[in-house]
């Protein structure tokens, strides 16, 4: 899904949809799953991310990470893969999530020379993985797009939850609204909030939901743990 943030010229991003003609995933995972740990079939895994490549004419191939909702920011040229987040400095080298109700967070510098990609889900929020994949950067003069993640009507967690958000800031208190003994959370705000403590306040995007748009998305929460996984891509052009 084409994205337009304000974004540097030189700066390329985007969001895969469920769907993409070739693609060649069944039952939950139609037909445009690039995850390999939801229980889909290798091979079509392997044959969608092949699709990928040639259908967006990427410049490389994605640094595929494996996500554990951890607060780890990884440079694309390390050679490992355990992290939540990833950035670069290099041209043409492709960072990438992949998600599923879990909010992808784009960032890159106003000259488009450093940029990257994180995964923060409300357990990686909690673990700071904003604030680790921010750190990484040079400068805080940033520009964020928020993926599509859970809207907070479909993202119903229980008190202590609440409680863990208010043990790590208050603030995050109105991220949240109470109906009887459940919140939900607005994931979109949170992540706000974190964001504008960090000092940055340019933040485009966070007004879809992956629950209720299931003709556009993969759903963790609708679809339940067969359910197959977007990418979001952004890289540096050549």
């Amino acid at each position: 899904m084409q994205i337009k943030p304000n974004f540097p010229s030189n700066v390329k991003l985007f969001s895969t949809s469920r769907y993409l003609e070739g693609g060649v995933s069944v039952g939950n995972y139609d037909n445009f799953n690039l995850a390999t740990h939801t229980g889909d079939i290798p091979d079509t895994v392997i044959h969608n991310r092949k699709l990928l490549m040639t259908h967006f004419d990427l410049p490389s191939e994605p640094k595929w990470l494996n996500q554990t909702h951890s607060n780890i920011c990884l440079d694309a040229q390390s050679n490992d893969c355990e992290a939540d987040a990833v950035i670069t400095r290099e041209k043409g080298v492709v960072c990438v999530v992949v998600t599923a109700d879990c909010l992808p967070v784009f960032a890159t510098n106003q000259s488009g020379t450093q940029i990257g990609v994180a995964h923060a889900g409300w357990q990686g929020i909690l673990n700071s993985v904003i604030e680790s994949f921010i750190t990484q950067f040079d400068e805080r003069d940033l520009l964020i797009h928020f993926g599509a993640a859970v809207s907070s009507k479909n993202l119903e967690v229980g008190q202590e939850v609440f409680e863990q958000f208010i043990a790590k800031d208050e603030k995050l208190s109105v991220a949240f609204t109470q109906t009887d003994e459940k919140y939900h959370l607005d994931i979109y705000q949170a992540a706000r909030i974190i964001l504008n403590d960090l000092g940055i306040k340019t933040i485009s995007g966070g007004n879809q939901c992956t629950v209720e748009q299931a003709k556009d998305y993969f759903s963790y929460r609708r679809d339940g743990v067969n359910s197959g996984r977007m990418a979001h891509l952004i890289w540096i052009k050549i």
